[in-house]
């Protein structure tokens, strides 16, 4: 099984100067966890739903608060994704094996990577889309062994 059959290809990007209320609102409405984060085309980076928690957490949001002339603190999102987001990021292509994927997600600890295809982002692989995999083959096998179970009770 190749990654092409696994991925997601409606893929939502952000880019390095888009603010992160965009990730916010991505993340939330979309119901996603992982922003490939694309500029000119190419991949430079992925940010994920707790890179966005992490900079939007109580320890950095002092950094996020600003105070008027009235002296009344403001809440400012203004931080940038290319402050947040990870560079360097793992990827595979569509002719990945799944198995392949799946592991080099395990030994990284990471919950998706990019498809890339000849330098440009094609597609999403996610651990849900592994996972979803998994039990769909693991249910096929204890079917099948049921079924063998059965017919050597009858035989």
């Amino acid at each position: 099984m190749r990654v092409a059959e696994l991925m997601t290809a409606k893929v939502f990007t952000v880019e390095p100067h888009d603010l992160i209320d965009r990730v916010f609102f991505l993340i939330h409405y979309e119901k996603i966890r992982h922003l490939p984060v694309v500029e000119k085309g190419k991949l430079v980076g992925i940010v994920s739903d707790r890179d966005l928690y992490k900079a939007l957490g109580p320890k950095s949001n002092s950094n996020a608060v600003e105070t008027s002339k009235d002296n009344t603190q403001l809440h400012v999102v203004s931080q940038k994704v290319v402050h947040i987001m990870h560079r360097g990021v793992y990827t595979v292509t569509p002719e990945t094996p799944a198995s392949e994927a799946a592991a080099m997600m395990a030994e990284h600890r990471v919950g998706a990577l990019p498809v890339v295809e000849k330098d440009k982002l094609v597609g999403i692989l996610s651990a849900t889309d592994i996972l979803r995999v998994f039990a769909k083959l693991e249910r096929a096998h204890e079917k099948l062994e049921q079924q063998i179970k059965e017919s050597a009770a009858h035989g």
